[in-house]
This record gives structure tokens, sequence and C-alpha cells, in this order.
């Protein structure tokens, strides 16, 4: 058996002495979706922030393709094929689609073409390259979001609730995207995701989190149970 693309072990993350992250592990084979859940507040970000070496674990281990990157800057972890789009659709808002693109192309030292492969997969934001990505619409964002992220020719992608405060034709559209980049594109994916009727779509197994402990694994067919259902109650 190959090793996960992504594994991480006995991960413990804090803000100062106030500890978040207890002891998670997780792995998300290659080509695997994994969605992380939970309430809001349990942790689901600042695990994303640790893995992509926005904060610092206190302790624990986080393995990429084999290697030990536990300590590697954030840059880098891009430059070896972790893309991230962060919670909230962040972009340059004073830069136009195009040149949000082109920033984030150049700074992961992008494959040639990877913009034009990117706005193919989202071809709504084509009609609006020249725009200032401050004029778009909350869905447009988003997926400008998730398009700089496959800009930098990423191995595994890792979405905080790329559906959270998208009007519904949108979220549908989003949720199309996402199962492509998976099952036809072969994209490993580590999704963050509070509603369990996208996850139930969308993943192949799950952790649930739950005041920062890893409270549930299993398949999206265990995403049935009501148990479970109750857990995940906003």
């Amino acid at each position: 058996m190959s090793d996960p693309m992504l594994k991480v072990t006995s991960l413990d993350v804090a803000y100062g002495r106030a500890q978040v992250i207890f002891g998670v592990n997780l792995e998300v084979p290659a080509g695997a979706l994994v969605c992380v859940m939970g309430r809001n507040g349990v942790g689901k970000t600042t695990l994303l922030n640790a893995l992509m070496g926005v904060l610092h674990p206190s302790a624990g281990k986080i393995e990429f393709q084999g290697e030990n990157i536990t300590k590697v800057p954030t840059y880098d972890r891009v430059r070896r094929g972790m893309g991230y789009c962060p919670q909230g659709h962040e972009t340059f808002p004073q830069l136009t689609v195009y040149e949000n693109l082109q920033v984030t192309w150049e700074a992961a030292k992008g494959k040639k073409g990877a913009i034009d492969e990117a706005l193919d997969v989202f071809p709504r934001l084509k009609p609006f390259l020249k725009r200032r990505a401050g004029f778009l619409s909350g869905g447009q964002q988003q997926m400008l979001a998730m398009a700089r992220a496959m800009v930098t020719g990423p191995k595994m992608l890792i979405l905080d609730e790329p559906t959270e405060g998208i009007q519904p034709s949108i979220v549908a559209e989003i949720e199309e995207v996402i199962e492509r980049l998976h099952k036809e594109v072969g994209l490993a994916i580590l999704l963050v995701e509070q509603y369990v009727d996208t996850a139930i779509k969308l993943a192949d197994s799950f952790i649930v989190l739950d005041a920062g402990l890893v409270a549930h694994v299993g398949t999206a067919a265990d995403l049935h149970d009501a148990d479970l259902v109750r857990l995940l109650a906003v």
C-alpha cells in the first residue's frame, strides 16, 4: 500500500497558552476527497492553517508525499503541491481577476498554461478578467479564490468551507467543480464542510472534530447516522 498524500500524526495546535487542536490524526490518500466536519469553533480552520504552515503546531508531525513538512514554510508547501483556498473567498480586491491569477501564479512559480487551465475550470470568470476582484459577487469571488489555488498546480487542494455564504445556484456549480477535480482530474482534496448533504455527495471519507478532538471517522455512508447528524447540528 502506498503512503497517503497527506498524513497528520498526533497534532497539537495552540494560540499562546490556549490549546485548540488535541492529538489529531488524519490521512488523505492520493486521489481521495476527505471532509473535515464539525460545528463552528471546533478547530477546523485552525487545523488547516497548521497544515499550511500559517500556524506552527506545538506537537505532532505533518507529512506530505512521504516527507516531513512540519517546519517547512508556507510558500514551500505550496510549491510542493499543496493548494489552499482559505475561508472567506480571499482575493486581492484592488487587482483585476487576471492580475489575481497572475500574481499567485508568479509567486508559486506555476507551470506554463496554468492560468488558462484554471479559467477552463471556472469559465464563469472569463468575462470578468479585467474587473477588480472587489467588485465581484460573493460567488464569483469564491470561484476566483479557488482558481488562484489551481494556478499553483496543486497535487492536493485544501478548501475551507467554499460554499459558505454563497447563493444556492453558485453552490451547486462549486460542488460540481469540486467533484470534477476529484473524479476526473484525480486531485486529492481536503474539504472543510459543515453541510452533511454536501459531504455525502462529495466525500469518500470524513472526520468530525469536536472541541479540537477527532470525535468520529467514517465513510460518506456513515453520515446518515442520526447520532452523527446530531453531533454536526449547528
